[in-house]
């Protein structure tokens, strides 16, 4: 008998690997199309596996699975501030804004639809998971700054900013990714220090903050 090529062996994946299965494929999907473009067929061709399986775990149909797949990515942009509070503040803004922006490059299609809004997939829920992301790189941002008291005027330019970040991220994305991200990296952090020294001239709290800037650098 001619020896027969042995055959992989099937593994049964848990819950949890399947569940991840279907969001990485969902993810994937999401990040070139709109949601409203994106099919349950679709996620499960993708998955390599069948309709009725994608039911199983979402059984709230698409809408449930595009929840899911934007908590999956808000996770991803929450740690994406996640930065060791380690060395001086600029690096460490630096080095968040580099996977930030990495992350807007891979996924630029659904990042754009989801920070545009307008689609038939948005809800309270999904514009609640948005702004999480949102209120959560503040928190980094300000943790790093030393200041997790901080007044309501340093918290609003924080958060300012960070609306800023998205407009530019979504124009970048409208220009061809142009200029390079790590010229619109820097260029993001040079506009976080400026609004900070604007806030400075009315805030004690804040002209302390960019007093460290001047004194610890960027390196």
């Amino acid at each position: 008998m001619t020896p027969q090529a042995a055959t992989p062996a099937y593994r049964r994946l848990s819950v949890e690997e399947r569940r991840r299965q279907l969001l990485d494929a969902a993810l994937s999907l999401f990040a070139h199309r709109a949601p409203e473009d994106v099919s349950l067929d679709d996620v499960a061709e993708a998955a390599g596996v069948s309709r009725p399986l994608v039911y199983r775990y979402f059984p709230g149909g698409k809408q449930q699975l595009y929840e899911a797949a934007l908590g999956s990515a808000a996770d991803a942009l929450r740690q994406c501030f996640d930065e060791p509070r380690q060395g001086p503040m600029l690096a460490r803004l630096t080095r968040a804004l580099e996977r930030y922006l990495a992350f807007v490059d891979e996924h630029d299609t659904g990042f754009a639809a989801l920070l545009r809004g307008g689609s038939v997939a948005e809800t309270s829920r999904t514009t609640a998971i948005v702004d999480g992301v949102r209120r959560a790189a503040a928190e980094h941002i300000l943790s790093h700054l030393g200041a997790a008291d901080a007044g309501p005027r340093l918290r609003m330019t924080v958060r300012m900013w960070i609306t800023a970040v998205e407009a530019a991220s979504l124009i970048w994305l409208d220009e061809d990714k142009q200029p390079p991200a790590d010229e619109l990296r820097d260029w993001l952090v040079d506009q976080f220090v400026a609004v900070l020294s604007v806030t400075a001239a009315r805030d004690e709290q804040t002209a302390a903050l960019v007093g460290t800037f001047a004194r610890d650098g960027r390196d």
